[in-house]
């Protein structure tokens, strides 16, 4: 090793102490050292003095510049006195025993571990030892051997590992030394990168050796006789040797061939009363998962149960490598994960700083995206003379609306809005019905409205025996009431015989099924509009009836629902009747029922497993569920287990509980979704996935929901869903109840974006103020409003996410002066469902082309992914008019986490989550980005500042925010996620979220829009980022006083 030369840190006094002696070290070469191993030793034994003694002393070896380490490394290397060595070895302990591991990093940067390995071998040939060096060659190697990952290939390539053992063989009864040899055992253990290989090598031998037998039988034993639980270290140890030995496919093999599962289950069972024999539970349960034998779905194919055939097939892709997929899904990947954890590397981060930096994208010609201006008439030069006869029109239809004597619509109106002007009258009085014996499916083909020449209307229902039966719907003048109280009508009620065969008469002597009274409850819901809205919906496997729910409606719960707690042990005990059922397959009844959307298999009296299918022209996304159940029993618990879920962690772990509507209650006047279940948990099953359909991953395991319930009323017809359903049909019927909303002050225009694959009209809405005038002043102030583009529901699976757009509709269309407020400062385009296909046939992330539309920003194909293509064509169009949105925003919904967080992009803290290098002017960014987060955290209850993200990452490169906020330049571009869970801060910790809350969100997020008008209006950039300073600063509670006593907003 080259001799360093003492080099001293700027601002520490050369003529320090424990410097002088340091260069009095480094002075004495390797011969001069041997020569004078009496001044080696003092000297030496200075330094470990000072070191000990002054804090300071410590700090001006180790501080940066100083090159005292290496003095010390090259002195230890070079010294052959035992003494001296142990002066050196001492002093490397008190240095490294404090820095919070920065100087043992050093150390090991300094080729400090190899001077140890070669000491030790060094040590090693002396007869016999030292005692005393070994000791303190074992507690530094202990120490520094966790920060060391290349610790295992040192200690390998030079023999010191043998050593260790050997010592430790022959020093069993020394417990002084044995200690810190077992230490550097552990950290050669642990460095299971480099022993990888070491590991699987010596589990195949104690397989070979025919080990396997002789560890269950001797922890048979222990757990025989140790009865008082006294040496349950031991115990463990045997359970730890299994667990090792398992870790490879021969060692699971040579387990279950023992009978290992059997022994290790019996033994559990035993220890679970006793809460101290936990650790003994959870480890034999961990082998036992490991060992069960991996199975695939009791299904023929893993394949969507339906197929939409493709205008082409995409060359790559997972669309691409569905369509060639033999069929039959022969193919069973069995490997287990191993070593997982050991692969987690948090590479996903953009690293390059020209990705990083937004540049806007030309993308399509201009000549191309002008035939998108039809979708900004308001921004158009002509709209001034359009805009006379709109404002004219509209103020013409308010006045007949509120007319008494207007009784009628147009038939061109009717047509356009067929709820408008409808008044129904009361339900004439039944008497109670007696609870159904079977409640009827809603059929499309037999719910139908005509219209006779009385202009009434009748709503034809067929009964189960095939009679149809009528109810009327008389439609009366409208007497000046309000819009809102139009909006409230009442249906009349129309009943079905649910009785015996050969009923006579309408009525009949079986029981009426009544539908409840929820227009006065749900002013936006209308049920006979949400039927023929159905009607004109397209579906790939064209579903036929109307689930009770979507017809009826839902009223949000008025009390709150609490996270459900957990109860201790349910997880493990969910397992161990799993394995259970392995070791007693006799007690399975093992029925198959095929529903259309998933396979349900009946394996108890009382138990059910259920099988989610894929998404359409997919082989995967499982995860969505909405299904009914019918003919319970009141008092029985039954148990549902949903067995091919693909997500590695759930809410449903956290308090989470599933939805569940009671078609009983809804006819009671209940019509909800409530949160119900118990014993509910969410683990890895033993049910194998295909590598196909793991994205390439071989051995990853599908993972199963359970949860238990029991129902209220006997031969009741309940629906369970993984979140509240929206349908869209239901987004049809509240757009077309919005359009009654509308006054002469609101300009809302609703245009088709375009047409799905499945044929579905992908609607968008423009809503903004009325200019006060057809002036030229007030009309050039309505052109220059700044743009909001909003859009949701890309994931069909997230329907919470059209609850938070259901809240924000509603609150732009609102009669309040803040809903006025944000019209007059915005223009807001707003595409509430991007994926209308996926929605309509029950996806859970996919659309038609089986491939998430969120991933095909960057590129999308006009065939495959129209809606996203005309999407960012609408951007672009913007970005070419430089009128490009001062908002992008994308609500989505969050299964892994709770609150309401947003994602947004910063090259600032992108390039500070990763260990890139950027020079200050790389860094350079505007900080409004943060300003709408920020606002958010302080109004709105459920939203969380700390949950939020402003980092870029490369698997995020094709989605809307990343592609927005790249290829448009829109700074303010972000993905708002929404909890299907609940809250852990706030108003609402610790309860689940609902539709009051998500809707409550989206109106949030409009008041969000008026502050941060306020704050962009301002010319002071620094006086913006003062204001921003006192909002985090300010409680929220006087934030949100000072937000809803709003003052006038200037525009820009």
């Amino acid at each position: 090793m080259n001799k360093p030369k003492m080099a001293t840190e700027k601002g520490v006094p050369s003529n320090s102490r424990i410097l002088m002696l340091l260069g009095q070290l480094e002075r004495m070469n390797g011969e001069a050292m041997v020569r004078d191993a009496e001044t080696a030793r003092q000297v030496t034994a200075k330094i470990l003095h000072l070191i000990q003694t002054q804090e300071k002393s410590g700090k001006e070896v180790m501080s940066k510049g100083s090159s005292g380490m290496e003095v010390i490394l090259a002195s230890l290397e070079n010294i052959r006195d035992v003494q001296t060595t142990l002066n050196i070895l001492c002093i490397l302990s008190e240095l490294l025993t404090v820095g919070r591991g920065r100087r043992v990093g050093v150390f090991v940067s300094k080729g400090g571990t190899g001077i140890l390995f070669q000491l030790l071998i060094t040590a090693s040939k002396e007869l016999p030892p030292s005692e005393e060096l070994m000791l303190q060659l074992h507690s530094l190697l202990a120490k520094v051997g966790p920060k060391d990952r290349k610790f295992g290939v040192k200690s390998r390539l030079s023999g010191a590992l043998n050593i260790t053992v050997n010592l430790m063989k022959q020093n069993l009864q020394n417990a002084k030394l044995l200690l810190p040899c077992l230490q550097v055992l552990r950290v050669y253990s642990t460095n299971c990168k480099s022993f990888y290989t070491s590991h699987r090598t010596n589990a195949r031998r104690a397989v070979d050796g025919g080990h396997v037998p002789v560890l269950l039988a001797l922890y048979l034993d222990w757990h025989r006789n140790d009865t008082r639980h006294r040496h349950m270290l031991i115990r463990k140890g045997l359970l730890i040797c299994l667990r090792n030995i398992t870790n490879i496919k021969l060692g699971r093999k040579a387990f279950i061939e023992a009978d290992g599962i059997r022994i290790l289950y019996n033994t559990s069972t035993e220890c679970l009363p006793v809460r101290t024999l936990d650790p003994l539970v959870n480890t034999s349960s961990l082998i036992m998962r490991k060992c069960f034998p991996k199975n695939r779905l009791p299904v023929s194919t893993i394949k969507s149960a339906f197929h939409y055939q493709l205008p082409h097939i995409p060359a790559a892709g997972p669309v691409a490598q569905l369509y060639s997929q033999p069929p039959g899904d022969t193919e069973n990947d069995t490997e287990n994960e191993e070593d997982e954890k050991y692969h987690r590397t948090n590479d996903d981060i953009e690293t390059d700083l020209n990705k990083l930096h937004p540049k806007k994208s030309a993308g399509r010609p201009f000549e191309e995206l002008k035939v998108y201006e039809r979708f900004f008439l308001e921004l158009s030069e002509d709209f001034q003379v359009s805009l006379i006869f709109y404002f004219l029109h509209k103020v013409t239809r308010f006045a007949q609306a509120l007319s008494p004597k207007h009784t009628s619509l147009s038939s061109s109106q009717e047509d356009c809005n067929p709820t408008k002007g409808k008044h129904t009258e009361t339900s004439p009085s039944f008497p109670n019905p007696a609870p159904p014996v079977s409640l009827p499916p809603l059929k499309l083909d037999t719910i139908h409205l005509t219209k006779d020449q009385d202009k009434k209307e009748v709503a034809h229902i067929a009964s189960p025996d095939g009679q149809t039966t009528l109810s009327s719907l008389t439609t009366s003048p409208s007497q000046g009431q309000s819009i809102e109280q139009e909006l409230a009508h009442v249906l009349d009620n129309w009943g079905s015989d649910c009785g015996s065969e050969g009923a006579e008469d309408e009525i009949g002597e079986g029981a009426v099924l009544e539908v409840p009274d929820t227009a006065r409850l749900l002013p936006l819901h209308d049920p006979d509009l949400y039927v023929e809205m159905v009607k004109g919906t397209q579906s790939v496997p064209q579903y036929a009836e109307v689930a009770y729910p979507d017809y009826f409606g839902h009223v949000a719960p008025t009390l709150r629902e609490p996270l459900l707690e957990r109860v201790y042990g349910v997880q493990r005990s969910k397992i161990f009747q799993d394995i259970e059922r392995l070791i007693h397959p006799n007690d399975i009844l093992d029925k198959v029922v095929y529903d259309l959307n998933f396979i349900l298999i009946y394996f108890f009296r009382y138990e059910y497993d259920l099988v989610l299918n894929s998404d359409i022209n997919s082989n995967h996304y499982h995860q969505w569920f909405y299904f009914e159940v019918s003919g319970m029993r009141v008092g029985i618990t039954y148990r549902f287990n949903i067995i091919n879920c693909e997500k590695s962690n759930s809410q449903f772990n956290y308090g989470m509980q599933v939805l569940m509507y009671s078609v009983q209650e809804a006819i009671s006047g209940r019509p909800c979704w409530i949160r119900t279940g118990t014993d509910i948990c969410y683990y890895k099953n033993h049910f194998a996935r295909s590598s196909i359909a793991a994205g390439g991953q071989k051995g990853k395991s599908y993972y199963t929901l359970t949860f238990s319930t029991s129902f209220s009323h006997k031969d009741d017809v309940c629906y369970f869903a993984y979140h509240y359903p929206y349908t869209y049909s239901t987004l049809k019927m509240h757009l077309s109840k919005l359009e009654a909303l509308r006054t002469p002050q609101i300009y809302l225009r609703q245009d088709v974006l375009c047409e799905t694959l499945g044929g579905n009209a992908c609607p968008l809405l423009t809503i903004t103020a009325m200019p006060e005038s057809n002036s030229n002043d007030h009309i050039c102030q309505f052109r220059n409003r700044p743009l909001i583009f909003l859009s949701a529901r890309v994931h069909p699976g997230e329907t919470n996410a059209s609850w938070v757009m259901k809240g924000t509709l509603e609150f732009l269309m609102g009669t309040s002066s803040l809903a006025a407020s944000l019209r007059e400062a915005y223009i807001f385009k707003i595409v509430p469902m991007l994926n209308p296909d996926g929605v309509v046939n029950g996806n859970h992330r996919c659309s038609l082309s089986g491939e998430d539309l969120n991933r095909q920003w960057q590129n999308p194909n006009l065939e495959l992914h129209p809606t996203i293509y005309h999407t960012k064509s609408l951007l672009q169009y913007l970005a070419h008019i430089q009128r490009a949105p001062l908002v992008f925003c994308d609500y989505h919904g969050h299964s892994r986490k709770k609150n309401v967080f947003m994602y947004g992009c910063s090259v600032k803290e992108t390039v500070w989550q990763s260990n890139i290098s950027a020079t200050s002017s790389d860094l350079q960014e505007d900080l409004g980005y943060r300003a709408l987060p920020k606002i958010l955290s302080q109004i709105a209850p459920a939203f969380s500042m700390a949950s939020c993200s402003f980092v870029v990452e490369r698997s995020k490169e094709s989605t809307a925010r990343v592609v927005v906020w790249r290829e448009i330049g829109v700074q303010r571009s972000y993905t708002m996620e929404s909890t299907l869970c609940g809250c852990d801060q706030g108003k609402y910790k610790g309860l689940q979220i609902g539709t009051r809350e998500l809707e409550e969100m989206g109106a949030q997020f409009c008041v969000a829009m008026l502050r941060l008008k306020r704050l962009t209006g301002l010319r002071n950039h620094q006086h913006f980022l003062d204001l921003e300073s006192d909002l985090i600063g300010t409680q929220s509670k006087v934030v949100r006083l000072v937000m809803w006593n709003m003052p006038l907003i200037t525009h820009i």
